[in-house]
């Protein structure tokens, strides 16, 4: 809904990542006063690639984590540059940079301190600096409107601020707090256990024994860095049907092994699958996900983390009682994610200014039930309730601000990618025309008629 009046607020924005960069330069677009704040010393968030891991809760259980990044170092974009980067702002082949098409880590980083140099978003950054406390404060406290007090710890000289907001956004990203199983005996295990949130390198598993939990990304990559350092590496999925190309690397490697679930951990280094099988392991790597955690954030239990749920949240970014007052930027997973951050900046800068509003309350929370509902009448699990994968949910959360659809050459890429994956797991990256080329198929009339094998058209 549109509305007349226009205002500027004071906005606290917690994280210096991808989704509170663009969330900064859409919130100062729209005449809003920024204060963003980061706890490392640069922007990036995760994409601030951290080798130093010492120290650090190998199992990555404590309140809050030394490490934000959770990247290791031969980490590579999943998907073509074509596709990532906000709207204004193309993630172009630089010389003398990365110029691959599905770059590694370093180049993204590149690529969000460009945006933030090209945008002036630094003068708006506190760096180094730790959001300990956000609260609100109601009308009665503060003469008129709901307010945050936002408590913040300069991580070198300690010292401790309070300043009150008119408004907060939560841009705290959503790959940093480990999700571990729950496993029999893995508090007496005496081994070395780690989450994949501490893993950089390969080297330190020189004729170890290993065993992966967990067969998604980052599961295979680190199983596949590990083949030749490692003495064995057992790989433990939830099920045996396994996609084409993960099943040819095992056959291509003799010491990669597919197990099913681990059942239980024992003393003596054993390590015992679900169908009876086992292996006696000096390290056990937990590539099991990560969970949303917000241990600043007191909304008095009117927000909450329930199984990796985060709500109630009307659209994965409003909570219906403190919007949009309170907000967060960059909850959903399986989407486009920095278009998807650009869209939920532009509406969140436009409600604060009073340009739109959102429905009633009850219309919110109705709108939420009947989400959850669906999700649980499809089977879905849970903590899988941000896992979006549908571009037409995107296209119609961008019709709030009028954000450009999908074009359809980029659905085509992104499901093409994710097609060669499934079979050329090792090599997919590597196997597309050079950047030119790429660029004049995907402008030819013939590639959107290309409906039935656009794979064709793109790899070689």
């Amino acid at each position: 809904m549109l509305s007349e009046r226009k205002q500027s607020k004071y906005v606290c924005v917690i994280g210096a990542g991808p989704s509170g960069l663009v969330t900064t330069r859409e919130l100062r677009k729209e005449g809003h006063c920024v204060v963003m704040m980061e706890q490392n010393h640069d922007v990036g968030g995760q994409w601030l690639y951290d080798p130093n891991v010492e120290g650090e809760d190998p199992l990555g259980r404590s309140k809050f984590l030394k490490v934000h990044s959770s990247i290791y170092a031969s980490l590579r974009l999943a998907s073509p540059r074509e596709i990532v980067g906000f709207s204004d702002f193309p993630f172009v082949v630089k010389k003398g940079r990365d110029t691959r098409r599905f770059p590694g880590h370093r180049e993204l980083l590149w690529y969000l301190e460009d945006f933030c140099e090209w945008f002036g978003l630094r003068e708006t950054i506190r760096f180094n600096t730790k959001v300990e406390y956000v609260g609100m404060l109601d009308s009665d406290e503060v003469g008129g409107g709901l307010k945050w007090v936002v408590r913040s710890r300069d991580v070198k000289s300690e010292k401790v601020v309070e300043e009150l907001f008119d408004a907060v956004v939560v841009a705290t990203g959503q790959y940093s707090h480990p999700r571990l199983p729950s496993i029999k005996g893995m508090e007496a295990w005496k081994r070395k256990q780690m989450h994949s949130h501490i893993y950089r390198v390969p080297h330190p598993f020189h004729n170890e024994v290993v065993v992966v939990v967990g067969n998604a990304a980052s599961g295979q990559d680190i199983s596949i860095e590990l083949v030749d350092v490692a003495k064995e590496i057992h790989l433990s999925a939830k099920s045996l049907d396994i996609s084409e190309g993960l099943s040819r690397i095992i056959s291509k490697h003799h010491n990669l092994h597919l197990h099913l679930q681990i059942e239980s951990l024992h003393e003596d280094g054993r390590v015992v699958f679900v169908d009876g099988s086992w292996v006696v392991a000096d390290t056990i790597i937990y590539c099991t996900g990560y969970s949303y955690s917000f241990p600043f954030l007191d909304t008095k239990g009117i927000v909450a983390v329930d199984d990796d749920r985060v709500g109630p949240l009307y659209e994965h970014t409003f909570p219906p009682s403190l919007a949009p007052s309170l907000s967060f930027v960059g909850i959903p997973r399986k989407i486009l994610g920095f278009p998807f951050f650009e869209s939920q900046a532009m509406w969140i800068a436009q409600l604060l200014s009073g340009r739109k509003t959102l429905p009633s309350f009850h219309d919110m929370m109705r709108s939420i039930e009947d989400f959850y509902q669906s999700r649980d009448a499809a089977g879905i699990p849970k903590h899988q309730t941000h896992d979006i994968a549908d571009f037409e949910y995107f296209d119609k959360y961008g019709d709030n601000v009028g954000f450009p659809h999908t074009e359809e050459w980029r659905k085509k890429l992104l499901l093409s990618t994710v097609g060669n994956a499934q079979v050329n797991l090792e090599t997919y990256r590597d196997s597309w025309y050079d950047h030119e080329l790429l660029q004049v198929v995907l402008q030819s009339p013939l590639f959107t008629q290309s409906l039935q094998s656009p794979s064709q058209h793109l790899t070689v």
